[in-house]
């Protein structure tokens, strides 16, 4: 039987100073203590780089990652989707950040040819209950599934469905955490628009977590749990966190795809299924702004799991690495496509995961 390989990426945060680059940018105001207008991320991303198109094509931040997702071939292709899709709504009180883009510019997503978009994360509710239910529904229109969000709860917690050409479904949960700081009052209840909201990362939340695969899942589906958790910076993994996710591939999940850290956390393979603590950020507008030098947060990857269709083993595990420059990702040069290599490599070492990287450029699983 055929292999399966998906394309994961951590935090696609096409709001804000992306939003404004596009060929249909929404108003630029913002309620940020520090930035009043959205231009001024584009100003200091060409600060340190150079000009950047006003307006680019919605292709432009995913610059050379389109070439390598067309070289690599992927069957499936998701991300954590960190912004409302909206130009209605209220600013969501007491947040600093708020994130929208402008409905009219979902072919930033459409250019990648996405899949499925995670909405349970700590931004996709920046605008209230009327820009979730416009990102849905702009999301859905473009062709694209939206998971861990909607009008109730019913529909924030039903899975993504993709067929797969080897047979079977991809099956994808999406679910976020306080400690990434999804308010816990973004749940979605009966007749309340939300999340599917993980109050915590426990045995017992892992456990109803797993019921639910388990009513859905057949044998033939390949089943990812995609959680938003986590502090934005540091390299460590909560020992709760671990013990979650080890729960999840026990019960049969096959991907546990983590992410809200800036960078990339370690990865691990635990009964032959793959575990992503951070997957850290894909595309966003914070290029210029200075203070986690040590992370080098513009460095990126993707992540390109390939699955045996019949048992859903892990065959192999490929990570393209970029990097944001001009608020566009490029190919990473060798120095930097090494230095990821070493920091997964060395990451990786407690949880006899190793890492190298090939004449290709590519990172691989050692």
């Amino acid at each position: 039987m055929a292999d399966v390989t998906l394309f994961l990426a951590g935090d696609v945060m096409t709001g804000r100073g992306v939003d404004q680059i596009l060929p249909r940018p929404g108003p630029p105001a913002l309620r940020e203590p520090a930035v009043t207008d959205a231009g001024r991320y584009v100003e200091l991303a060409e600060s340190v780089a150079g000009p950047v198109p006003r307006p680019a094509p919605p292709e432009w931040p995913w610059g050379d990652a389109l070439r390598l997702l067309d070289e690599l071939r992927p069957d499936v292709r998701m991300v954590n989707l960190e912004t409302s899709v909206t130009d209605r709504g209220e600013y969501a009180p007491g947040k600093p950040i708020h994130y929208r883009m402008h409905p009219a510019n979902v072919h930033c997503l459409t250019a990648a040819r996405l899949d499925i978009c995670a909405l349970a994360n700590n931004h996709v509710l920046d605008f209230g209950p009327e820009g979730l239910t416009d990102t849905v529904d702009a999301l859905r229109r473009a062709g694209i599934t939206p998971v861990g969000a909607g009008r109730d709860e019913d529909e924030a917690w039903r899975p993504a469905q993709v067929p797969l050409d080897a047979g079977g479904r991809l099956l994808l949960w999406s679910v976020g955490a306080p400690s990434s700081g999804v308010p816990p009052q973004w749940a979605a209840a009966a007749g309340r628009p939300g999340v599917a909201y993980l109050p915590e990362a426990s045995d017992a939340t892992a456990e109803a977590l797993a019921e639910r695969v388990a009513r859905e899942a057949g044998p033939a589906d390949l089943v990812v749990v995609s959680v938003h958790w986590g502090s934005n910076w540091g390299y460590e993994v909560p020992d709760e966190h671990r013990r979650f996710a080890h729960r999840l591939v026990e019960s049969g999940v096959h991907v546990v795809h983590g992410h809200s850290s800036h960078h990339p956390r370690p990865i691990e393979v635990h009964r032959g299924r793959l575990i992503l603590y951070g997957c850290g950020d894909l595309i966003d507008d914070y290029e210029g702004i200075g203070g986690e030098e040590s992370y080098r947060p513009e460095l990126r990857l993707l992540h390109l799991p390939t699955f045996d269709a019949g048992t859903g083993e892990l065959h192999r595990l490929r990570l393209a690495p970029v990097r944001m420059r001009r608020m566009r990702l490029q190919r990473a040069a060798p120095e930097e496509a090494r230095w990821l290599a070493e920091l997964l490599d060395g990451l990786g070492a407690p949880y006899r995961t190793r890492f190298v990287r090939g004449d290709d450029g590519l990172i691989s699983q050692g």
